[in-house]
């Protein structure tokens, strides 16, 4: 498996990423450990969470996708074996809310605890906080970094703007800068990250783990009807990709199916792996089955034409 570099920082990644939103939520503990297991054993070295999952499920106050990681990360021993990235900004608690500096200093340490870890390899901050200075945010995550809980800095549901605004505080202070980047990005999403944000990423170096890489599942066919929709809680949300280009792109992603005998989900995957900017995209996976469909999108070369045929679909 060849590894990429994440950005300019020192971390070296699979092409895919792992996400743990489902852990804890949609998948058990043995669930959730299958699926660990199988993505490690299918190459995958980057887990992505957050201290706010799953506090939208009934009953949850968040930390539950953590702590089956930290659960598994003791069960397994393969804690050296994987890099975890984890997130700050959604969940109030000890310290404050948002991006407040006493709030990234004790979520940390709340994560590193439900972890059971002494190091977060990417933490980001999850959403942009207008209210917090971004000298005053960057100085207290430059604190964790010098500290060794955090190797590197991310940034998710930046905006390109203030992400440029950010990095050029932190160059200007000599702060650690935002290395990674998260947004929302696929075959059926791309105008939160195409244009100036992809532009800034490519120019400055800053590696790109786009999230909702299926699309919540729409990319795998799953839902080709609203009769479909009933098939998961997420089911819901699917009506308008299915309206807009959706079934543009589904045709198109069958298409190259058939020449390729990959999955839709293979082929969705390995294009956000091909575009410019991308270091590697995450998807979640409630079985070991899942992740051994999804695995295989690491290798997957798909033709520029392909690629491009996927692109201008519903456009």
């Amino acid at each position: 498996m060849i590894k990429r570099r994440l950005g300019s920082s020192d971390l070296q990644i699979a092409p895919l990423v792992l996400g743990g939103n489902v852990f804890g939520w949609t998948a058990d503990r043995a669930a959730s450990f299958a699926v660990l297991d199988a993505f490690v054993d299918g190459g995958g070295t980057m887990i992505d969470t957050a201290d706010g999952y799953s506090i939208w499920a009934p009953g949850h106050e968040g930390g539950e996708s953590e702590r089956m990681i930290g659960e598994w990360l003791r069960a397994s021993g393969k804690r050296d074996s994987v890099l975890i990235a984890t997130k700050v900004g959604t969940l109030a608690g000890e310290g404050g809310e948002k991006l407040q500096p006493t709030r990234i200093a004790a979520a940390c340490e709340a994560s590193l605890k439900r972890l059971g870890t002494d190091r977060i390899d990417l933490y980001f901050a999850h959403r942009d906080d207008e209210d917090t200075p971004q000298e005053a945010a960057l100085e207290a995550f430059a604190k964790l970094v010098d500290a060794g809980k955090v190797r590197v800095l991310g940034a998710s549901n930046f905006h390109a703007a203030r992400l440029k605004s950010a990095n050029e505080k932190a160059r200007a202070a000599g702060l650690p800068r935002y290395d990674a980047l998260q947004p929302e990005y696929n075959l059926v999403s791309r105008h939160r990250f195409e244009g100036e944000l992809q532009d800034y990423c490519i120019e400055w170096n800053v590696g790109v783990v786009p999230y909702y890489g299926l699309a919540s599942g729409f990319l795998t066919g799953k839902y080709r009807s609203r009769d479909d929709f009933a098939k998961s809680v997420r089911g819901g949300r699917m009506g308008d990709l299915l309206d807009g280009k959706g079934k543009a792109v589904l045709d198109a992603l069958d298409a190259v199916a058939a020449e390729t005998d990959a999955t839709l989900a293979q082929i969705a995957l390995a294009w956000l792996i091909a575009q410019p900017g991308v270091t590697a995209p995450i998807a979640s996976a409630t079985s070991a089955a899942q992740i051994e469909e999804l695995t295989p999108a690491m290798t997957l070369e798909l033709t520029t034409e392909q690629l491009d045929r996927l692109t201008n679909a519903g456009a």
